[in-house]
Order: structure tokens, then sequence, then C-alpha cells
């Protein structure tokens, strides 16, 4: 029998409690997960994809069949490169899975052997969003609700060092 690997792909930046909560149960569902920090050249990102990819790292100590990378170009180029064909999407509302459902659509056509999971938020991070926590840190919020330890540690120094307008 086959490994069940799947990717999770996203910007995470930064990393919040709600990506976790999909990291976390997407582990639970398949043999190996790899988180997969996209860049995407045309965005302006807080934390450098290494960064990024650090900061997911460091709160993995409890899930020993996750794995994390850092990818520029397509997803489904990536996917087939990692051996498999299954891509994670978390959704918080209906807008997310219309964007979502359209990038699955169009990965679907690019490969028809790509199939997409989606996975609904919990519901206590349903309204959580990086961009949010950017906003709420930029006039200095208390976001340790809503991300990790480290990831709070990291975004205060940006804020400290005049990083965060």
């Amino acid at each position: 029998m086959s490994l069940k690997i799947a990717v999770y792909p996203g910007s995470f930046d930064p990393l919040t409690k709600g990506h976790f909560d999909i990291i976390q149960r997407a582990a639970t569902v398949f043999d190996k997960l790899i988180v997969c920090v996209m860049v995407n050249n045309s965005k302006n990102y807080l934390f450098s994809s290494e960064e990024r990819k650090n900061l997911i790292k460091e709160n993995l100590s409890e899930l020993d069949n996750v794995e994390v990378d850092t990818y520029d170009g397509l997803l489904i180029d990536y996917v087939k490169s990692r051996n498999t064909n299954i891509i994670v999407k978390g959704l918080r509302a209906l807008t997310d899975f219309e964007n979502e459902f359209q990038m699955a659509l169009t990965n679907k056509h690019l490969d028809n052997n790509i199939e997409t999971f989606f996975m609904m938020t919990s519901n206590k991070y349903s309204y959580l969003s990086s961009s949010l926590v950017k906003e709420l840190v930029k006039f200095q919020g208390n976001v340790s609700d809503f991300i990790p330890a480290n990831v709070e540690k990291a975004i205060q120094k940006k804020h400290e060092e005049g990083s965060i307008k």
C-alpha cells in the first residue's frame, strides 16, 4: 500500500492558529503532510519564505509526519515533484470556497490527476486571517490569541525594527 502524501500550500505570512489547526488535523488524515510555503513575487511579505518556513517548523515538534518546504512556481508542478496528487486547502467562509474552488478546478484542468481536499476551519478560527493579524500588529493590538508564541515574538521583533508600517 502506498503512502497518502498531501501538500498544504499557502503564504503563511504569518502562520496563524487557524493554519496550525488545519496542519494538525490534516496530519491525522494523511500519512505525510507537506506544508509548502508558496512564494508570490507580486506580494509584499512581512517574513521571507525561509523565515516563514522556520516559524512553522518550530511548531511541529509533536507532528513527526509533517514536513515544511518552500516553492516559487506553479503549485501543481510542486505537487507532482513530490510524487503526490493531493492538495489540502483550509476554508473559513463562503468567499474562501469560491476562490479555492476556482483554483481547484484550474489545477484539475491542468492535470486531471490532481485532487483537492477542502477542510473547514474550526469555528473558533473562522474569522481569522494573516491580514487581520498584520493589521492588529500595525496598530499594536494584542494578537496572542491568534498566532503561536514564536510567531508573536518574531512579529514583535519586526515591529521594533520598523518593518511593519
